[in-house]
């Protein structure tokens, strides 16, 4: 029984100190990253102007029952600074007013224009064009889910790179700008994503973000920081690894022709983005074809976040089940001769600390909290443990802040630094144990093959202003 307790307890201090050294590792990555980029913003100072050689792009918004944000959304991508794109708003069947208020709000009226079918949709009801806005048309079509929508904005874009971004987006005026750079920088660049922040709090007003502030609502305040840690040092780490498995479905930038080439998005997956994302480097990378993808760290892309504990925990449910589904569907990239550093790094990775993640954790605090308190492991052991599982996580979630801070100072008020460092240390101490339990729910229905979708959250739209 003691060599049982014993091997339990090594496992386990293991396991958290192999976690954080991998977390360590990315945040150094993202730390030099950050160094570069900061130099390369000192040339953003000067004057922008259009070369007249930037890729036109086209913005794809899938929306289902948005008529709350529906319309400011949609402002804030006509308001984009960008030589040429396209605004192509997919209605997937809404139950509720989105097309109306498309319609009000935009001057739609029908436009029938034939199209290539290159990947299989829904039906299309109609198409309309904005008798305001040249760049705006609105697909209406039967609800299918938002990869079918996506699919079925690629196949009407006239462009060669794609912009997916949800309805509840909105966007800084020079997001284009920002997040095309990598496909101006390098001709095997295939998909770049941006920095999602948290809009709840924050003023916003015809699609125009006014002010940045802090949430009020204690849900959406842990989400803040948890934003800061994800995209900051995590996505950014594997950026310069060229091993990032994951572009956010809230701002993501692809070459057209690489998605169609691959199948677009898959219509039956849960995590529609990462399992695009995967499988691109899965077909590539056995095809032997030069690539990369690339994560641009400046905040790009500002989105509502859930702020009860129902629609916080449905939606980590359905990501670690999308997360599953991405990794299973794609195990060949791990380990495999032309997997590089996705399949033999990040892969890896994703099954080890992501995807099991939960299970360890969770079985972790309770193991080591029955064994103290049956006295079969001593205070010493306990307090290694707390140290690593909690003292360490509160470092990373404080080092990102400070790195948001020396970078990008979007919250200049002493306060609002002030409040996030203490939500920062606090999250640690129940927040993200709750996440891993909502997490291992997840897990355990992907296990059980449950189908499901992503369905709709709710949306308040409290963030932003009228006009």
């Amino acid at each position: 029984m003691a060599t049982f307790i014993d091997a339990a307890t090594w496992f386990v201090l293991g396991y958290f100190v192999l976690l954080n050294l991998s977390y360590f590792g990315l945040n150094l990555l993202a730390i030099t990253s950050l160094m570069r980029n900061s130099q390369e913003r000192l040339l953003e100072e000067l004057p922008q102007a259009y070369s007249g050689l930037e890729p036109s792009i086209s913005v794809l918004m899938p929306a289902f029952n948005e008529q709350a944000t529906i319309v400011a959304s949609v402002r804030s991508m006509l308001q984009l600074t960008y030589a040429d794109f396209e605004v192509i708003v997919i209605n997937d069947g809404s139950r509720d007013a989105t097309l109306e208020v498309l319609r009000e709000a935009f001057a739609l009226a029908p436009f029938p224009e034939s199209y290539a079918a290159r990947l299989p949709t829904q039906p299309i009801r109609a198409v309309y064009r904005s008798t305001l806005h040249p760049n705006l048309r609105v697909i209406d079509k039967d609800n299918g889910g938002k990869a079918d929508s996506l699919n079925a904005g690629i196949n009407i874009a006239r462009h060669p790179l794609f912009c997916g971004v949800d309805a509840d987006s909105v966007l800084a005026r020079d997001s284009l700008q920002r997040v095309v750079k990598p496909f101006l920088r390098d001709p095997d660049m295939v998909a770049s994503g941006g920095t999602v922040r948290v809009a709840n709090g924050c003023v916003v007003r015809d699609g125009h973000l006014l002010s940045v502030g802090l949430p009020r609502n204690g849900w959406a305040m842990f989400q803040v920081v948890e934003y800061l840690r994800a995209f900051l040092f995590g996505r950014l780490g594997w950026s310069r690894l060229n091993a990032l498995l994951v572009i956010s479905g809230a701002f993501g930038l692809f070459r057209t022709e690489t998605v169609v080439r691959v199948g677009g998005y898959k219509t039956r997956s849960i995590g529609e983005d990462m399992e695009l994302v995967v499988r691109m480097h899965h077909a590539l990378r056995a095809q032997g074809v030069p690539y990369r993808m690339e994560f641009v760290p400046e905040p790009v892309c500002w989105t509502e976040v859930p702020e009860d504990m129902r629609s916080l925990r449905n939606q980590r449910v359905r990501w670690q089940r999308g997360l599953g589904e991405s990794l299973a569907a794609h195990w060949g990239l791990m380990f495999g001769r032309p997997g590089g550093a996705p399949g033999w790094l990040a892969f890896p990775f994703m099954v080890l600390f992501e995807w099991l993640g939960p299970l360890v954790e969770v079985g972790g605090y309770l193991f080591m909290i029955l064994a103290i308190s049956y006295g079969l492991i001593s205070w010493a052991a306990f307090g290694a443990f707390l140290l690593v599982a909690i003292g360490l996580g509160v470092l990373f979630s404080v080092s990102s802040l400070l790195m948001e801070e020396m970078s990008f100072h979007l919250y200049p008020r002493y306060r609002q630094l002030a409040l996030l460092a203490l939500i920062a240390v606090a999250e640690n101490f129940g927040y993200r144990q709750l996440n891993s339990l909502w997490r291992l729910k997840g897990l355990w229905l992907w296990a059980r093959g449950k189908q499901g979708h992503w369905g709709a959250m709710q949306r308040k739209g409290s963030w932003q202003g009228r006009s």
